[in-house]
């Protein structure tokens, strides 16, 4: 619910532009006196931007009713768009809670459920591990399964770099035992309810705030943040990054 209140002006700027191809189209035959919808298709903007900003048949009432409307419509459109953003990530950067750990941080302290209900505390492994801390947005989904079961595959390799991974988002403690079990994940996941750890750490989110961010921390034994990957599309890169900084580390 606070994800949609947060982000209230672009759910605005989709809702009111739904309209807009109907709109468009029917503007554009008017323009080009047709009444096939082939002319949607077809790239010339010439004439139909002199017709919205201009007036090119100035004693055809129907058009200018229309291209005044039309005027309005976008100039709201336009509108929304702008205020949304002039508050862009509004509960991240307004957040005073919210942090943003970057390259040479160090990491924060927290204590999260793992999927089994045991409280993970990360005191307990800084200054034993290499840290390969992974947020992810969703159990189960098809980029965050790739980059999990890719972790599996992985594991004896991190290991063999005396490196512990961890995986957090904001899934219940049974949404992540069930994709533990479901794809054989030997590693720790741990639930984040209401996404505390995740603004404790800065993790920016993706496609206009709607779309948790993907993001992976590599830090060495002294908990000191080492390098930091973000990329939502190319989930399966974060492993492959986390292991070559990981052969950097003595």
């Amino acid at each position: 619910m606070m994800r949609i209140v947060d982000n209230i002006w672009l759910l605005l700027f989709f809702a009111w532009g739904l309209p807009l191809a109907i709109y468009r189209s029917k503007f554009r035959k008017m323009v080009y006196h047709t009444d096939s919808w082939h002319i949607n298709l077809q790239l010339r903007f010439g004439k139909e931007l002199k017709a919205l900003f201009g007036s090119i048949f100035p004693m055809d009432k129907s058009y200018i009713r229309f291209r005044n409307f039309y005027r309005f419509y976008l100039s709201v459109y336009v509108l929304l768009f702008v205020l949304y953003l002039s508050t862009p990530a509004k509960a991240q950067n307004s957040n005073p809670d919210m942090k943003k750990i970057e390259t040479g941080s160090k990491l924060p302290y927290f204590t999260l459920p793992d999927q089994y209900g045991s409280m993970f505390d990360i005191t307990t492994v800084i200054g034993k591990k290499n840290l390969v801390i992974y947020f992810y947005p969703k159990d189960d989904s098809p980029g965050c399964t790739k980059e999990a079961c890719y972790f599996r595959d992985q594991f004896e390799v991190f290991k063999q770099a005396d490196a512990l991974i961890i995986g957090i988002s904001g899934q219940s403690v049974e949404s992540h035992r069930k994709f533990a079990d479901k794809y054989k994940l030997s590693y720790t996941l741990l639930s984040d309810k209401g996404d505390k750890v995740r603004k404790l750490f800065g993790v920016p989110t993706d496609f206009f705030g709607m779309l948790p961010g993907r993001v992976t921390y590599i830090a060495d034994k002294s908990g000191t943040v080492v390098h930091i990957f973000d990329s939502q599309s190319q989930a399966a890169k974060h492993v492959d990054e986390a292991l070559r900084i990981l052969k950097t580390l003595k």
